[in-house]
């Protein structure tokens, strides 16, 4: 139990360490979120523009 306690305290280091891994830890979720969003945006814009192209809609700049 003694061994845990010493590596949570990470030799003193502790107070830097784990807010480290915090701050780590949220901008990885941030950007998976923000990730997905992108994709599903995307998605949306590639089958609106698909759609249309199958029905002529959609003008071709040259």
């Amino acid at each position: 139990m003694e061994s845990i306690i010493e590596y949570f305290a990470m030799g003193g280091y502790a107070g830097y360490v784990w807010p480290a891994y915090g701050v780590t830890a949220v901008i990885l979720v941030i950007m998976l979120v923000a990730s997905r969003r992108m994709l599903r945006a995307n998605q949306a814009i590639y089958e609106t523009l698909a759609g249309s192209e199958k029905d002529g809609t959609v003008e071709k700049k040259t």
